[in-house]
């Protein structure tokens, strides 16, 4: 191969490596690959760990090949080979690939000096995207040293759902950030002001002949007067009538005539006098329903809709949860589906069977496969009340799986650097009470028995209530929190005041700390809650006790902990540590 291929010596991924530079080739990239090397999207190059050995393989693969240690360029041949500088306290410092300007797709010509400058936004790749609210939004690729930068401005933040950085539509924050970036202007002159007015505009409020239970509410085409609508609590957009929708309760009313007065808004009230009615107001449970029943219908065939209809009233009339709901329902739709168009009635046991297996046979876990025969049978004996309808279904095998427990130690260290004081008592009540996630969010005062040193929990999973233990060291930063938040409903409320936190919000704190200490092992917040039990286990608690604060209906969900404390059984010795050990005593005798 008679093209040059530069070699140089970078810094990735926390080692050392030979990064491998040319222009395009079709050839040289199918030779790099069988010889093992990696491409990298942040460098732009092909690489190979930094080693004499791979040194070597390249030297015998390639025939013209140039050393580039940043300030020379050393030109090489199969008979005399320069060996790669050697990482020493000073080029650790700062690794030569930092000082190149060599990228993939300009070769090495001449002085290094007369190599063109490539501009930051084009190495980078940067793009600005539309506004979203109150912030410029734009992506790059990422930049070790400029995106940590980026991220202690105020007034910036990197939003991972979208991938993308936000930033703050401010004079000082645009100033700040274009010089980081190299490229001013790149934001616009579109500040956030705080008194905004949009006087003649209207907002036209109408009934829902649909559901008279909500109303229509008709926004002008002005981003901030939709983003008061969209954060409003039960809102939902309607795209065949292009307008919001809202219970139609007075509090509601109110709310709105609240947050657009601000804006100077004209609100045109169109609905009969006695349309609105504090009934009207969805609670915590009717939204989750409806949610769960709306996301599955807007998922169905014509043909399916009167099925699944039916598998949902039913559902509904014994009061399962939103859960059961959304789980039971796209078993049966993958099930409706599989058969087509076949009636469930004329479906025989042995298709059945075949579709379970086939189901097994692509990956399904045994859970999952046990919720598909649960739907199923629930279908037949509750919707179309065959009781008597003969056919057995196959359950899989369940894993035995011992769940992931954490140590004391490992505990403390998780809330100890947790800096949050909402979060590290969200986390602690987690942990001191064996709560679930979404006991933790539906917490509310009212639960919390403060004489008592109890919580009680209402409507918990599989709708039982319970008592257990509120842990006396936090009662005080319970109390102390109440006051500063002035809370009255959820203990831990989420973006707008009551309204629960999220439990993805909660599962990401958890997340975070365990990144923050380090530890190895994977770990969510239900981890926490096997950790206590676990804990309280190896303290000499009763099981039976352990058990109620749980909340197992078996105690035989409850004996799993058993496996997983600290017993006699940590004391017996292997075989093999007992060999090793006389093994030793012989050598010393």
């Amino acid at each position: 191969m008679e093209q040059v291929i530069t070699l140089k010596k970078i810094f990735h991924r926390n080692e050392h490596r030979i990064a491998i530079l040319f222009t395009f080739d079709d050839t040289i990239n199918t030779v790099l690959k069988r010889i093992g090397a990696s491409y990298s999207k942040t460098h732009r190059c092909w690489y190979v760990n930094y080693s004499k050995e791979n040194y070597q393989l390249l030297k015998n693969t390639f025939t013209n090949i140039v050393i580039d240690t940043g300030d020379t360029v050393l030109k090489t041949n199969n008979n005399q080979q320069p060996a790669l500088p050697l990482v020493t306290d000073v080029n650790r410092v700062q690794s030569p690939i930092a000082k190149s300007e060599l990228q993939l797709g300009t070769p090495q010509v001449g002085n290094p000096e007369h190599k063109k400058e490539i501009p930051f936004d084009e190495k980078v790749r940067l793009q600005l995207m539309d506004n979203i609210g109150k912030y410029w939004v734009f992506k790059m690729h990422y930049h070790q040293e400029i995106s940590k930068k980026l991220l202690t401005v105020k007034g910036v933040f990197w939003n991972k759902n979208y991938r993308c950085f936000m930033v703050y539509r401010h004079p000082t924050t645009k100033k700040t950030v274009e010089a980081l970036l190299q490229k001013s202007p790149f934001f616009g002159t579109d500040y956030v002001t705080k008194d905004v007015s949009f006087k003649g505009e209207k907002v036209l409020i109408k009934p829902h002949f649909e559901d008279t239970t909500w109303m229509e509410v008709y926004v002008p085409n002005i981003h901030a007067l939709h983003e008061v609508v969209k954060r409003m609590r039960f809102s939902r957009f309607s795209k065949p009538k292009n307008c919001y929708l809202l219970p139609a309760a007075p509090i509601v009313f109110e709310s709105i005539q609240l947050q657009f007065e601000v804006f100077k808004v004209l609100i045109v009230f169109d609905l009969p006098s006695t349309y609105l009615h504090k009934k009207n107001l969805p609670n915590q449970k009717q939204q989750q329903l409806t949610k769960a029943k709306d996301t599955l219908f807007s998922r169905l065939q014509p043909h399916e809709k009167p099925l699944m209809e039916g598998m949902l009233n039913t559902l509904l009339a014994m009061n399962y949860s939103a859960s059961t709901l959304d789980n039971y329902g796209s078993c049966f739709l993958e099930y409706l589906r599989y058969f087509d168009k076949q009636k469930p009635e004329d479906i025989s046991n042995t298709e059945i069977i075949k579709f379970l297996g086939r189901l097994m046979q692509q990956g399904l876990s045994a859970s999952k496969g046990h919720t598909m025969v649960n739907a199923i049978q629930f279908y037949y004996h509750q919707v179309l009340g065959l009781k008597a309808y003969d056919f057995k279904l196959p359950r899989p095998k369940k894993e035995k799986k011992l769940p992931p427990v954490l140590t004391m130690d490992e505990c403390l260290t998780i809330f100890q650097v947790v800096d949050n004081p909402k979060h590290k008592l969200l986390l602690l009540i987690g942990y001191g009470a064996g709560l679930r996630v979404s006991e933790i969010v539906s917490l509310q005062w009212r639960d919390i028995l403060f004489e008592e040193f109890k919580i009680h929990l209402k409507n918990a999973k599989g709708k039982k209530d319970r008592m257990v233990m509120l842990p006396l060291s936090i009662v005080e930063s319970l109390k102390m929190y109440r006051k500063l938040t002035n809370g009255k409903n959820y203990v831990f409320e989420g973006q707008f005041a009551g309204e629960p936190y999220s439990s993805r919000s909660v599962q990401e704190i958890m997340r975070t700390a365990l990144e923050k200490t380090g530890l190895e092992k994977k770990a969510t917040v239900h981890t926490l809650r096997h950790s206590f039990a676990t804990h309280l286990l190896e303290n000499g608690t009763d099981i039976r006790y352990i058990q109620s604060f749980l909340g197992h209906a078996s105690i035989k969900t409850t004996m799993v902990y058993t496996h997983l404390g600290k017993s006699a059984v940590n004391k017996i010795q292997s075989p093999l540590d007992r060999m090793v050990a006389n093994e030793k005593q012989k050598k010393l005798e």
